[in-house]
């Protein structure tokens, strides 16, 4: 902060960027949380996540034919999956989609529960999208009627 003589102290955009919010002095919300590739690995692509709820966890892993990274947070699972893979597809709702891996505000941070043997921590997006899908009875983007 600067100020001029006899005058209250300037506020820079820098010092207002750093102040605290709100009348009770409460603090500007913590960044996003990421989820994070495991030591060892690395993600060529870069990385998305898609989540689902936890029920579906378990229903869903014997039905892909490769598992990659799969975190879980108590209320949704997630699996890291190649950026970009939400396009020219809609996921089905309960699904969430999180381009760069970025989870919304959790109430604990997903931990570990798969991790694949090899270096890529990859699941492969369709056969996770035709999975989900399956479970929540929704027919795939693809292969919906065209209303002209």
């Amino acid at each position: 902060m600067t100020a001029l003589p006899g005058r209250a102290p300037l506020l820079t955009l820098d010092t207002l960027v750093r102040m605290r919010r709100g009348p009770d002095g409460a603090q500007a919300p913590e960044p996003p949380r990421r989820l994070t590739v495991p030591d060892g690995m690395t993600a060529p692509l870069g990385c998305d996540a898609v989540s689902a709820p936890a029920r579906f966890g378990p229903l869903l892993m014997p039905r892909l034919p490769r598992v990659g990274c799969v975190y879980a947070d108590g209320t949704r699972w997630w699996w890291l999956v190649p950026s970009d893979s939400d396009y020219a597809l809609e996921w089905p709702a309960p699904a969430h989609y999180a381009t760069g891996a970025l989870l919304p505000d959790t109430v604990h941070r997903p931990r570990l529960v798969h991790r694949p043997d090899g270096t890529l921590p990859y699941t492969p997006p369709i056969p996770l999208y035709l999975a989900l899908c399956r479970l929540v009875g929704t027919t795939p983007t693809w292969s919906r009627a065209i209303i002209a």
